[in-house]
């Protein structure tokens, strides 16, 4: 047996926090060598942190990466570690790990596949490293190999795919296996999605599997820098069975996934494969070679597949995912920023009782990973939080709610924002706005020299309603040095169906990733089951039970926003087939026809106008939102996902043709 316990670190970096990313590094090492472990793998960029944007351009951020190793090195004696950073090389900046064998540097490996798509612009900032280059690299007084590198440590080769090298179809490790490498070091910074933990879990098997290697995955955890959230969730598998797995979504800021692996079990299966042909050279330039003493084990070695536990098993999986996902971010958006709580201006309705959901969700589950001492010790900058003896004491000082009523609002309204207030355990306060919204009205009548009138003036007197409330809770968010929390969804960003200034207003905006069809779902889900470990908040009911509606509009008229749009069933189909997959009108229009056929072709024809105008119109509100959480790989955000010009044809061809397609059929 050859036995070697090697481990990935998982970290909460944030961009440009040289001291603080520093020591979480420093944890993860000193808790490896606790762990007795030999080889270290951590995250993709983790000196800088990944998220530094174009302050990768300059070369101070370089420089002090470089400083910031050297600061770490003397912790990396008697071990294997690998540390990324940038690291630039004839004026060309490079994505790197740098491998740290008994407290030197031995080689730097460099990306060879940069994402540009969606959320990623790494091509901005880096170059892709060529296949099979080596260079020198010139610190100081010394030089360093740089490239598509592999190792040989007194024996034990090891070999990188850099993130995205494992997701392409040429990924790096076909190669590394005719090498002979017997570890793939995976250090990435792959953002959170919707079930993108299960095509990991397939990459890093298959590639173990194929390559008959053992698989070393480890990601960045927290919300680095504003939009992304990661994960963590490290992987280690060998010969193509996984053997440990890390924690998703964890508030602890470092943690540390470890197991013994035996490489020659691994050697032997690829030495037993008939297709398998070893590139057989004297002098590999891509290969460095080092001494390490690799300390003798007597462990058993585990090979069984390690199944998922706790809330990963559950049959309301994304419900859960989502709900890990956005209190993760907001907890550390929390902290990073110094914030000293969230105010949210409830409506009653299902948005905004989301959002209040999600702090009190928040505050639970970081209270129950990090315990009491934990949790206050993390947030301890926050004036009266460390009187806190329970997660209800601690929300009360963290989340404050306004209801802000009109006489267009109801009882019903009000009732139910102030049960979701109470069950979340928030500060409550009901402001009667009438007075500041007739005074609008009365100045711009006075201006105008006549009366405004809903049959005239509809969407204005709307929207001064929904914007003369933004200044109180922003007033409450100043009082507080607080967080205001915007509350539109994904569904109203689509067609702009917000009041810019009004429902907008805040400087984060956690639900506008998410459906509205999905926010309803979840919102159900939490009023009669809840996270597991946490249970239901039944006082959602009272918002459950009602159609969502602006109550912007006299009582009488039945206001609703399905009514004013469309079905958001519909709506969010016809946004993922128009946007996520680029469909023209008239392929929109026959595709809804298809999947909703209850509806007639006149209501469904207007509908899908309706739809492609308000997108095109609306794009200069997306790009005014709060900065959102990303969790969905098909979202509108503009500066991380989804581009589109402010100003446009806004479809007017296409729609001309869908309209007279139809008139000749009917």
């Amino acid at each position: 047996m050859q036995l070697v316990r090697l481990a990935a670190g998982v970290l909460d970096q944030t961009p440009l926090d040289w001291d603080g990313n520093r020591d979480r590094i420093l944890e993860a090492i000193r808790q490896a060598r606790e762990a007795e472990v030999s080889l270290l793998c951590l995250p993709e960029l983790c000196i800088p942190g990944y998220g530094c944007e174009d302050a990768f351009l300059s070369p101070a951020v370089e420089e002090m990466s470089w400083r910031v190793l050297q600061e770490i090195l003397p912790a990396c004696r008697g071990m294997i570690v690998s540390i990324g950073l940038p690291v630039s090389l004839r004026h060309a900046l490079y994505n790197c790990a740098a491998l740290v064998v008994d407290g030197e540097i031995v080689g730097l490996v460099a990306k060879q596949h940069l994402p540009g798509d969606g959320l990623h612009y790494e091509p901005r900032w880096f170059k892709p490293w060529p296949d099979d280059a080596v260079a020198e690299v010139v610190r100081g007084d010394r030089s360093y190999p740089i490239g598509d590198l592999h190792f040989d440590c007194d024996g034990v080769v090891l070999g990188f795919e850099i993130c995205e090298d494992a997701w392409v179809a040429s990924r790096p490790g076909r190669e590394l296996s005719t090498q002979g490498v017997d570890i793939i070091l995976n250090p990435s910074a792959s953002h959170f999605a919707f079930g993108k933990q299960e095509v990991r879990e397939r990459y890093v098997l298959e590639g173990s599997r194929a390559f008959n290697v053992t698989y070393l995955y480890t990601n960045p955890v927290g919300n680095e820098a504003g939009r992304a959230i990661y994960d963590g969730g490290a992987l280690i598998a060998t010969g193509g069975k996984l053997i440990a797995r890390g924690k998703r979504l964890g508030f602890e800021p470092v943690s540390v996934t470890h197991a013994v692996v035996d490489l020659e079990l691994t050697g032997m299966a690829q030495a037993r494969l008939v297709s398998y042909r070893p590139e057989i050279e004297d002098e590999d330039p891509c290969r460095v070679r080092s001494s390490f003493v690799w300390p003798e084990l007597e462990d058993a070695v585990e090979t069984e597949l390690v199944p998922a536990e706790g809330w990963e098993t559950s049959a309301a999986f994304k419900e859960e995912e989502f709900t890990r996902a956005i209190t993760l971010g907001l907890f550390d958006y929390l902290r990073k920023s110094r914030s000293y709580g969230f105010v949210v201006s409830l409506s009653g309705g299902a948005d905004s009782a989301a959002v209040a959901c999600l702090v009190r969700l928040m505050v639970d589950l970081a209270w129950d990973e990090l315990g009491r001492e934990g949790f206050l010790s993390t947030l301890d900058y926050i004036p009266g939080l460390g009187a806190a003896r329970t997660p209800a004491e601690a929300t009360s000082r963290l989340l404050t709610c306004c209801y802000q009523s009109t006489r267009n609002s109801s009882d019903t309204t009000l009732n139910a924002a102030r049960a979701v207030a109470d069950a979340a355990g928030a500060r409550f306060h009901h402001l009667d706005v009438d007075s500041l919204v007739d005074s609008y009205v009365g100045l711009v009548e006075g201006a105008l020299e006549r009366q405004l009138t809903w049959e005239r003036d509809d969407i204005a007197l709307q929207n001064i309603q929904a914007r003369v409330r933004a200044p109180s809770v922003w007033l409450f968010a100043n009082l507080e040095r607080a967080l205001l929390l915007a509350t539109s969804n994904r569904s109203e960003a689509a067609v702009g169906y917000a009041t810019m200034d009004g429902d907008t207003a805040g400087g984060l905006s956690p639900i506008a990733g998410i459906d509205k069809a999905f926010l309803r779902r979840w919102l159900r889900w939490l009023e009669t089951e809840g996270p597991q470990g946490r249970g239901p908040i039944p006082a959602l009911s009272a918002v459950n039970a009602q159609q969502p509606t602006a109550e912007l509009r006299p009582p009488g008229e039945g206001q609703t926003d399905e009514g004013d749009l469309m079905h958001y069933d519909l709506l969010d189909a016809m946004e993922r087939a128009a946007i996520r997959d680029k469909r023209s009108p008239k392929q929109v229009f026959r595709l809804m026809r298809g999947r909703f056929p209850k509806h007639s072709e006149a209501q469904m024809l207007e509908w899908t106008e309706r739809f492609f105008r308000l997108f095109s119109r609306n794009q200069w509100k997306r790009e005014r939102y709060a900065p959102s959480f990303h969790v969905d790989d098909e979202n509108l955000d503009p500066k991380t996902w989804c581009r589109f010009p402010i100003l446009s044809g806004g479809f007017d061809r296409e729609l001309r043709e869908l309209r007279e397609a139809v008139a000749k059929r009917s």
